[in-house]
């Protein structure tokens, strides 16, 4: 009778015969089983991506390298999207038994990747196919464990030995054309050494990626930067998307990505210098941002995905703390919270990227400050809106401005609008000018309409009504694009006297910030903001101001303006120039603009800023008296051609 002991023998010497009856059956009829592998992969590339894919020859070199000649891959009546002279590469075995595909090594010559866009003709369309299936109320992804899995298994793919020599990647998109042509990419002891050479239709350069990688232990520290003269030039986002951007030198370094707990934990730092962008939408010239750097902490559930507040992003002298999350726990919710540490206020300003803030330039400025922002968005309630913005100022003082000197609103000024980049007459505000009104000399019905209008809490705010700005977001959420504004009368003032009318994201945070030390600051008076502001407002084709556009309409003072008369002005100031759309062939107000007469009418009422004795003669019609008959007598009769905005959209208070 066998011991325990002579059993366990016996089974490992069974267990060891078969291993070697496998190996060897392995190694009879490897190459074949190689083959019928490249058969069964062109099989499905033809019936399931209508490609053709061809090996020339395919064959095992050692126990665990494959060798791969003349690989092309064709989809059908399109460019080739990839074709490889030859690759050489090897897995680990013990993590093929596992049942994880793990390279060792991998070796590619002559190569040559392209994506190609003729017309809406493209070669990779076939592999942009969506999966159909239809997400069900169970269905629910766990984060942390799928973007692990999504980690590991590409980190896996990136072999530990690597020598690539002559792979050229090139984008032609109807003629925007980018060639990266990788001479010479190895790894080897964990180090990085490349040559690259990047062709464009407008530069070529030479780039170099040198560094550390680790895939194995899950770290990275890589750099990029231009071996030439000169910044790396982002390629193909300038022919295609008018961005054009460049830089010095990135960084990237991964410190740590851990799963514990049901938690994935990535760690570690990015940063780039001198970056440059130029777009029209973000400025009218050159952005650049000297020095930026993240240090990132992301981290990842089964039901959300953040970056947590010990993460730092520096901008310049600039330090913030950033927090933002999507959970999914209960209901879809957004979240981001910022908050700025103490800092000078010189130093804010010196560190406010060049072209972005060019009014900023030269500001000189005392005093610390601190700033929170805390946001909160449901999706399913999208009504509960969090917004609050707090900023803390210790003696806080502009000492010097800058290109846009906010003092100048209390004298006597030259304004000159600018439209289309054109620059327009000058208008002097100030007593000199026969049309400046000051505010006591204007109909109190015209500054009761249009405060009801552009900004009900004007004298009680400063410079921003929070309430409008959540309004405002929920409305763009829920329309999905930018459907309403929150614009004050302040806002509207400094973008006019010291501004231009352009989209731009550079104009719009001059716009926040020069209102913010404008009104905290003390330096122009409310009363003295809206004078200036009825001065200077656009009022009609080339009319500015309520002097003007009294006389224009209705040949009267603005101290004689009636009811019905400044209800119409306070109308028409968000489309001036379009005026003429408001009446109809008779010369008398459209059904539209008669509705949101009565609508802003009804809410002065409700307010108290009008009694019913104030409405008395509102069923006199109104009657353009002055010039602007002109433009209603040549009036283009198209009634596509008017906007009729609703009553509820035009006037939200």
């Amino acid at each position: 009778m066998k011991t325990g002991k002579q059993k366990i023998i016996i089974m490992l010497v069974v267990i060891t015969a078969i291993f070697l009856v496998l190996s060897i059956a392995f190694f009879v009829f490897r190459d074949s089983l190689l083959q019928q592998a490249v058969n069964k992969v062109s099989t499905k590339m033809k019936q399931e991506y209508s490609s053709d894919l061809s090996v020339k020859k395919a064959s095992f070199e050692g126990f665990s390298g494959v060798s791969l000649t003349e690989i092309i891959l064709v989809p059908k009546n399109a460019d080739t999207l990839f074709s490889i002279k030859k690759m050489k590469t090897s897995v680990n075995v013990w993590q093929l038994l596992l049942g994880e595909v793990q390279l060792g090594t991998l070796e590619i010559q002559n190569g040559l990747v392209q994506l190609v866009q003729k017309g809406n003709a493209k070669n990779f369309a076939a592999f942009l196919k969506k999966e159909n299936k239809e997400p069900t109320s169970t269905d629910k992804r766990d984060y942390a464990a799928f973007a692990y899995r999504i980690i590991s298994k590409v980190l896996n793919l990136v072999p530990t030995d690597m020598r690539i020599q002559n792979l050229k990647f090139k984008l032609d998109d109807n003629g925007k054309r980018a060639i990266i042509d990788i001479k010479k990419l190895t790894l080897f002891d964990k180090e990085i050494e490349t040559s690259i050479n990047v062709q464009t239709n407008t530069f070529s350069q030479r780039w170099k990626i040198k560094g550390f990688a680790d895939p194995r232990n899950k770290k990275a520290d890589i750099r990029f930067f231009n071996i030439d003269t000169g910044a790396i030039k982002v390629p193909y986002f300038d022919e295609r998307y008018n961005l054009k951007s460049s830089f010095d030198s990135i960084r990237l370094k991964i410190e740590n990505i851990d799963k514990s707990g049901g938690e994935l934990h990535i760690d570690g730092f990015t940063s780039i210098s001198n970056l440059k962008i130029n777009h029209p939408k973000i400025a009218n010239k050159d952005v650049l941002i000297k020095n930026a750097r993240f240090d990132y902490r992301l981290l990842l559930g089964s039901d959300f995905i953040s970056i947590d507040s010990s993460s730092v992003l520096k901008l310049n002298k600039i330090k913030l703390n950033p927090y933002a999350t999507f959970d999914t726990a209960s209901d879809t919710i957004y979240k981001l919270k910022v908050n700025i540490p103490k800092m000078k206020a010189q130093d804010f300003i010196s560190s406010l990227p060049d072209g972005l803030f060019t009014h900023f330039q030269g500001m000189e400025a005392e005093g610390t400050f601190d700033y929170k922002l805390d946001f909160k968005f449901n999706k399913n309630k999208p009504d509960q809106l969090v917004f609050d913005s707090n900023l803390k100022k210790e003696k806080l003082k502009i000492t010097k401005y800058g290109e846009a000197n906010l003092n100048k609103l209390n004298g006597e000024f030259v304004y000159r609008a600018i439209i289309n980049d054109v620059l327009q007459r000058p208008i002097l505000v100030g007593n000199a000018n026969s049309n400046y009104t000051p505010l006591d000399q204007i109909s109190p019905y015209l500054r009761k309409c249009v405060l009801t209008t552009e900004d009900p809490s004007f004298f009680s705010h400063h410079g921003f009504i929070n309430e409008a700005f959540k309004q405002s977001i929920v409305k763009n959420i829920k329309t999905e694009k930018f459907a309403r504004g929150a614009s004050t009368i302040s806002m509207q003032l400094v973008k006019n006297a010291f501004l231009t009318r352009e989209k731009t994201v550079s104009r719009k945070l001059e716009e926040i910030l020069l209102v913010y030390i404008l009104e905290n600051n003390r330096i122009v008076s409310k009363e003295r903001m809206l004078e200036v502001y009825f001065n200077i407002i656009e009022w009609g084709p080339n009319v500015y101001g309520i002097g003007e556009a009294s006389r224009y309409y209705f040949q009267k003072t603005p101290a004689e303006l009636n009811l019905n008369e400044c209800l119409y002005l306070a109308r028409i100031i968000p489309s001036p120039k379009k005026f003429m759309y408001q009446f109809n062939d008779q010369g008398k107000l459209r059904d539209f603009a008669q509705k949101q007469e009565t609508f802003l009418t009804n809410i002065m009422i409700r307010r108290g800023l009008l009694s019913i004795d104030d409405t008395i003669y509102k069923s006199q019609p109104m009657i353009i008296t002055g010039a602007a008959k002109s433009l209603l007598r040549l009036r283009v009769q198209d009634s596509t051609a008017v906007d009729t905005v609703s009553v509820k959209d035009e006037f939200e208070f």
